[in-house]
Order: structure tokens, then C-alpha cells, then sequence
């Protein structure tokens, strides 16, 4: 099925046309005896004028053809009539247009080939309705390209596969004639948008006078369709795509160095604050030192059994080993557990120095004063991995929360094993949610009075203190609610 033959007397002929291009009737060619002598204008065998069911008029070869491409085409009715409706659209945007027009060295091969009457431009315009790779379409948009021939491919399927991969369009006949459906786009308000549909011919005027080009959009399409990756739009869309482009560049640098500014700031606010952080941990660090040193060479006079026993706790005891296991550090307990800013932990004190290294599972709720700027640069240790968690969830709760969070570890056996918490700690959280009286059998006693914290001990008839104020033991947290005494160096 072609558009196109050759006369023997009146040249080239064209079905489509009136009078067949040349002032002939189609009746002079069609159902004629003898047949008309007109052959194919690539191989130059024998055609004959037809009409289809619908009308379509048409050349088709004689029997025995040889090789040619256009016998082997096999184009569809639906194939010719939309390479008609180009042809034509390309005449009324004035043009002059030519159907299945041939490259001199068989290179490429144009539906429609339009072109300028003054010879200045040529564009090959497909009709491609069968299913074709974007491989294949890329290098036959190129061949003609080569040629000096731009191409512009169409479709009136659904969704085309190929649609933007070179220049192209999607049609849609509507009652009022084939029009642009997709792919003919302006840019507003930073992205692309579908065009109004117009007609195929006020489209290719457009094209032809340099209206409306290709163009490959560097800003996503706005619209619900796909992402075209070639539309085409006019050249002053192209650039206000270019001026947003630029615009948007100097706003991304502007809110980069603002960014960077804050960011500046920021770092320059923290380094201050850790400043001040780090200064007054290393003051309270000293006065713990300090004091830890006094109450030290005290006791080492008088003698202490309450350190002696401190060492005797199972936790205690698990503590020390882990500091030599996991950080090589050879620790006792500190003379001065009882002191406020301990927080109810036992501290651990370096023995080559005697300077604090870690405290062991401090109580959240006396976390306050020296005691957080102490906790919150030093290693705490916890029993297990629960009470940590619960320390930490605490304290978060509380807002006694250092902006970098504490260092904590919970201890493991030697072997690997979780530690299991000291016989005396076991009844601890009991005693912290509910509230019960100390059952510690060897209670630790701290009494709070005019917000400093005093050592206290067990004894036998209530204590002047013990009338007004109320003892808690730093081991469980639970008040004590037997007779005591405010302890004396």
C-alpha cells in the first residue's frame, strides 16, 4: 500500500491528491483498460490504483514484486490515514509536503518529508503507530539528522513508549479534528505544563516559522503525565526555564551560606557551652577530689570499718574488676560515698592517683547541684543492663540530662554473663516504686537538711535530726523509718 507511483506519461502521481498532482482525475488511473502505466517509484514494478472498503485510494504492486521496501511495509489503513493528516496539516501551515520521500542513498526513508517552498529547512514528519525500541527510533532520527532533516515523530496510542525519547508527539482526534494531546508544553511557576491542545497544523506552522522548538527540560513536568525527557515549547519558555534556573541557583547558594552561617553559630554556641560544661565538671571534679582526699586521710587515722565493708558488696566488688578488665584501671571505693555529690553512687577512685574514675549505679532522683556537673563527665557503671536503661530513662524524665547524654556501662561476669545486681541493691527498684522503708541490712544513711545532705547511722534511740528530718538509705532509696543519728566525723 503506497501514496506514491510514477506515470509513464504525467510523472510523479499521488493518490491522496485530487488530481493526483499532476491535473488528472483518479478515475484516469483506477479500473482503467488498459491498465494505467504506473510502476513503483523504488523498484519500478507494475501498480495499481485501489480504493479500500472505507474509501482510502491507494497503489498497490502487481504480483511478483520484487524486494522493495514499500511492498514489504505492510502498512496499516490506520498508518496512512494519520501520514495524509500530516501531510495535509504540513500544507496548511504552508509548507510543502511529500509522502514516503527517500534518501539518495536509501539511508532513511520519510512518511512525510515537509519542506520550505524557498528550500531553506526540511523536516521529515512519522506517522508511528507499531511498537518500535528507543534504540531504533534514536538512530533513525539521526540518520536524517545527518542529512540536515529534523523529524518529528507522532503517535494518536495511549502511551507511547518512545514518546519524548527523541522529538515527538502524542494525538488525539476529538470532534474538533487531530489534535496536539502531549508533549507541547510551556514553563510557569518554576515547572513545566501541558500546553492547550491546538491543531496539528497551527502546531506545524509554529514549528515551521521557529515558534516552537525541542527541548530538553532540566525542571521536572508539572502536569499528571509522565516525564517527557524532549518536549517541544517556545524559545521563550526556554528561557525563563533558563532565568528560573539561574535564579534558583543563587537562592540555593544564598540559603546554602545562611545555612552555613547558622550552622556557624551553632558551632561556635556549642564549642562556648562545652567550654563552660567541661570548666565547671573539671570544678566539680576538684572539689570531689579534694574532698574525697580529706575524708581519705581521715579515716586512714581513725580507721574505718565502713569502707571495709563497702568493699565486701558484691556490686562493689564486680565494679572494681571491671574497670581492670575492660579499661586497665586499678580502683577501691571511695572514703567518701556518702558525700551529696555522689548522688547515692559509689564512687571508684584510681589507686595510682586517688582520683575519681567512675561511679557506680547513682540514684537519678539525687542527681542535682555538683552532683550532675560531676555525673555528667564521668563513666557510671550499673549492675545490669535494666537498671542503666533506668538511670538514663529517669534522668531524661527529670531533665538532669547532659546535652551529650551520660557515659554509662552496665558490668558482665568475667565469663561473659550479665553481672547480677548486689544482694544488698536487689530490693532497690521495689523500693523506689513503692516506696517502702529501708530493708537494707547494712543501710547507708544520707538525711537532707536545708538542702545539703549529712551522714547519718543507725541507732538506738532517736536522734534530735530525726524528729524533724526523715533518713533515706543511698543503697535502696527508701526512707528509714527506724531510730538514727546524724553520724559524726
Amino acid at each position: 500500500m503506497a501514496f506514491r507511483a510514477v506515470h509513464a506519461e504525467w510523472g510523479t502521481v499521488f493518490s491522496h491528491l485530487p488530481d493526483l498532482g499532476c491535473g488528472q482525475a483518479w478515475e484516469a488511473v483506477w479500473k482503467v483498460r488498459p491498465p494505467a502505466p504506473i510502476t513503483c517509484a523504488e523498484c519500478r514494478h507494475p501498480m495499481h490504483a485501489k480504493t479500500s472498503y472505507s474509501g482510502l485510494k491507494f497503489f498497490a504492486h502487481a504480483p511478483h514484486a520484487p524486494d522493495c521496501e514499500i511492498a514489504r511495509q505492510g502498512e496499516s489503513e490506520a498508518h496512512h490515514l494519520l501520514k495524509l493528516e500530516l501531510a495535509s496539516a504540513a500544507r496548511d501551515a504552508g509548507g510543502h509536503a511529500e509522502l514516503e520521500v527517500r534518501a539518495a542513498d536509501g539511508s532513511w526513508r520519510a512518511d512525510v518529508l515537509a519542506t520550505d517552498p524557498g528550500g531553506t529547512w526540511r523536516m521529515a514528519l512519522e506517522a508511528q503507530l507499531s511498537p518500535i525500541t528507543a534504540a531504533d527510533i534514536t538512530a533513525r532520527t539521526e540518520r536524517m539528522r545527518e542529512d540536515g532533516v529534523t523529524s518529528c515523530w507522532f503517535s494518536d496510542r495511549p502511551r507511547p513508549p518512545w514518546l519524548g525519547t527523541v522529538p515527538s508527539l502524542r494525538l488525539a482526534t476529538t470532534d474538533d479534528g487531530v489534535l496536539v494531546a502531549e508533549g507541547l508544553v510551556k514553563f510557569a511557576q518554576g515547572g513545566w505544563a501541558a500546553a492547550p491542545q491546538v491543531p496539528v497544523a497551527d502546531f506545524l506552522r509554529w514549528v515551521f516559522t521557529g515558534k516552537v522548538v525541542p527541548h530538553a527540560p532540566r525542571q521536572h513536568l508539572l502536569y499528571p503525565q509522565r516525564q517527557l525527557a524532549q518536549v517541544w515549547t517556545a524559545p521563550q519558555y526556554t528561557a525563563a526555564e533558563d532565568t528560573y534556573l539561574v535564579e534558583e541557583e543563587k537562592r540555593r547558594r544564598i540559603d546554602a551560606e545562611r545555612q552555613a552561617r547558622r550552622q556557624a553559630a551553632a558551632a561556635k554556641k556549642r564549642a562556648e557551652i562545652d567550654a563552660r560544661n567541661a570548666q565547671s565538671r573539671a570544678r566539680a571534679l576538684s572539689r570531689a577530689t579534694a574532698i574525697e582526699e580529706k575524708v581519705r586521710q581521715l579515716h586512714r587515722r581513725a580507721g574505718s570499718k565502713l569502707h571495709s565493708k563497702l568493699m565486701e558488696r558484691l556490686d562493689v566488688q564486680r565494679a572494681v574488676e571491671h574497670l581492670a578488665r575492660k579499661h586497665d584501671i586499678d580502683a577501691t571505693a571511695g572514703w567518701s560515698w556518702s558525700e551529696a555529690h555522689w548522688a547515692g553512687g559509689v564512687p571508684l577512685i584510681n589507686r595510682e592517683d586517688w582520683e575519681p574514675v567512675a561511679v557506680l549505679d547513682p540514684v537519678p532522683g539525687q542527681v542535682s547541684g555538683d552532683g550532675f556537673l560531676l555525673l555528667a563527665g564521668m563513666l557510671l557503671l550499673f549492675p545490669t543492663r535494666e537498671w542503666e536503661q533506668r538511670f538514663v530513662r529517669n534522668t531524661r524524665r527529670r531533665r538532669k540530662m547532659p546535652i551529650e547524654g551520660y557515659r554509662t556501662e552496665h558490668m558482665e561476669a568475667p565469663g561473659g554473663e550479665k553481672a547480677e545486681p548486689a544482694e544488698s541493691r536487689a530490693a532497690a527498684p521495689r523500693c523506689r516504686r513503692a516506696g517502702a522503708p529501708c530493708a537494707c541490712p547494712d543501710p547507708q544513711l544520707l538525711v537532707t537538711i536545708s538542702r545539703r545532705q549529712y551522714p547519718a547511722e543507725p541507732s538506738s534511740q532517736m536522734g534530735p535530726s530525726a524528729a524533724l528530718y526523715t533518713a533515706s538509705c543511698s543503697i535502696c532509696g527508701g526512707p528509714y523509718d527506724k531510730p538514727w543519728r546524724r553520724r559524726t566525723a
